[in-house]
């Protein structure tokens, strides 16, 4: 595949529950109990672009998606990449990151496409389709395979105003073999408009969900049981103007051929 070789297509949150420490700076949040019991959330990730006509049908679609519009049996949970390969457009889209970029390329590689575009979208790592298309994304989302959803409990501490520290604590519910999986930890923000005054959507007032703003990695596992407890803490550096009532983190379990096994949401504290 040519390194530019890209496209922009036409058309053709789980329940949570928490308790909240009475300090201003840290909480401790469980994962719902009717969760655990009936399996996990199917994580969705798309790669958008507001450099891209298309895009912002697709960003529409998902945050419908994130919000529970489409009272759908099977838990969800929205990632929104803004890749940055549009940009020579004429808009530089303020939440793209060549780190999405490359994201989106080792999906493109995974799943053997001969082409990378947006706005496309990634059901549990495993399966894809055109993002503004509502019929394949639904039937993708309900015919995948759900696994048990991990059992972590979150702490988050604010140590500086430029820092959110998250320690998580629990089991991955699934037995890891000696291939090993990564725990990703995604911070995510809700709620954004842009006034776009360049490039293919110009002059229009564009309004975005679920944004990855910073992904890390917590650890990495190899053999062990699904009930062995994994702890880790990863610090995500913040921008300014960070709002926590309309921020969350969700944290999934991905192996190196990006299959997903196993994803849990949560929202940050408000008093953060």
């Amino acid at each position: 595949m040519a390194p530019r070789l890209f496209a922009c297509f036409c058309r053709g949150s789980s329940s949570l529950s928490w308790r909240k420490n009475p300090s201003a700076d840290n909480a401790t949040i469980d994962q719902a109990s009717k969760e655990q019991r009936n399996g996990g959330a199917i994580l969705v990730e798309l790669f958008s672009s507001q450099g891209c006509a298309t895009s912002p049908e697709a960003d529409l679609l998902v945050s419908r998606l994130g919000r529970g519009d489409f009272e759908l049996e099977v838990p969800v949970i929205v990632l929104a990449y803004h890749v940055d390969y549009w940009d020579y457009m004429g808009w530089k889209d303020p939440f793209g990151s060549s780190q999405w970029t490359v994201r989106q390329k080792a999906y493109v590689q995974a799943l053997k496409l001969d082409t990378i575009f947006t706005p496309q979208v990634v059901v549990h790592g495993r399966t894809q389709c055109l993002g503004t298309d509502q019929d394949a994304l639904l039937s993708n989302i309900t015919s995948a395979v759900r696994f048990p959803a991990p059992t972590f409990q979150a702490r988050f501490r604010r140590p500086s105003p430029q820092k959110l520290q998250v320690s998580l604590k629990g089991s991955l519910r699934e037995k890891v073999d000696s291939r090993g999986v990564d725990v990703m930890v995604a911070l995510y923000e809700n709620g954004l408009v842009t006034d776009c005054t360049k490039g293919e959507n110009r002059g229009r007032v564009l309004s975005n969900d679920f944004v990855v703003r910073k992904l890390e990695k917590l650890c990495t596992v190899k053999d062990i049981s699904a009930k062995k407890t994994v702890t880790g803490t990863v610090n995500f550096q913040l921008r300014e103007g960070f709002n926590s009532r309309k921020c969350g983190v969700a944290v999934f379990v991905q192996n190196s051929s990006y299959h997903t096994f196993g994803s849990q949401n949560f929202h940050l504290p408000v008093n953060l």
